[in-house]
């Protein structure tokens, strides 16, 4: 992985965590600014190391190399825009599904298979790490109300 990839990675993940986090963090009044940079650089490393693993794991579904190219990764960091709520969970959808068609294009001729068959491969390495992350942040919120002191009001 080239160290462009890799900062396009950081900020795309950046860009996605900026999109979850903030809106939460501006829903809670007693929110710190520790504890929303904490959950930002949190959420940063999360959704970097998941953008990381798509091509990875599509590509051990099939069983030919594929990797992030600078080319394939850029649209992913106008999720920075897109990923927030009021602006448009639609339109993300949109990019994330033109950015798997991306991939797709690159797995169809890296592993000499067929469009749809590719197509396939990335989107279940998509769901299925959607899927995994979506089981640890419910988990997280889980904690994290535990720990939370009850209001007296």
């Amino acid at each position: 992985m080239t160290a462009g990839v890799a900062l396009l990675l950081v900020l795309a993940g950046l860009s996605e965590a900026a999109g979850r986090v903030l809106p939460v963090v501006a829903g809670r009044s007693g929110a710190s600014r520790a504890g929303a940079v904490g959950l930002l650089l949190t959420g940063t490393v999360v959704d970097g190391a998941v953008f990381a693993l798509w091509p990875v794991l599509a590509s051990a579904i099939v069983g030919a190399p594929l990797s992030w190219t600078p080319s394939l990764l850029a649209p992913l960091l106008l999720s920075a825009v897109l990923a927030f709520p009021l602006l448009g969970p639609a339109l993300h959808g949109l990019l994330l599904l033109g950015v798997g068609a991306g991939l797709t294009g690159a797995l169809a001729a890296s592993a000499e298979i067929g469009w749809w068959a590719a197509a396939g491969c990335v989107a279940v390495a998509g769901i299925g790490l959607a899927a995994a992350v979506d089981g640890i942040r419910r988990v997280v919120v889980r904690l994290h109300r535990r720990r939370m002191p009850a209001v007296v009001a």
